[in-house]
């Protein structure tokens, strides 16, 4: 299944995150590793929140993956929640139609 992750975040993310950058995207990027993790980024203009693509078994393994993201431990995210997503369009699509 797909699920998607969205981050709300501090006003002042853009600056905050720099000094956690490099702890979470190595985080981020052990998930793409394992086939959790996808695609994921921030919003632009304004910057004021997130969202990241998971391909996993269950809710529980993106939960895991937010409560200990690096922009999550230390403060930057002030909110996060997890939708599942039924898709049904493209050559990864969860459910053909």
């Amino acid at each position: 299944m797909h699920y998607l992750l969205f981050y709300q975040v501090v006003p002042d993310y853009a600056e905050r995150r720099k000094q956690f950058r490099d702890a979470h995207l190595t985080y981020a990027n052990a998930a793409v590793k394992r086939g959790d993790l996808v695609l994921g980024g921030a919003f632009a203009n304004p910057i004021d929140g997130a969202v990241l693509l998971f391909s996993a078994p269950s809710q529980a393994v993106v939960e895991a993956f937010a409560a200990a993201d690096p922009y999550v431990v230390n403060g930057l995210v002030t909110s996060w929640r997890v939708r599942e997503w039924t898709t049904v369009v493209g050559a990864d699509a969860a459910v053909t139609a």
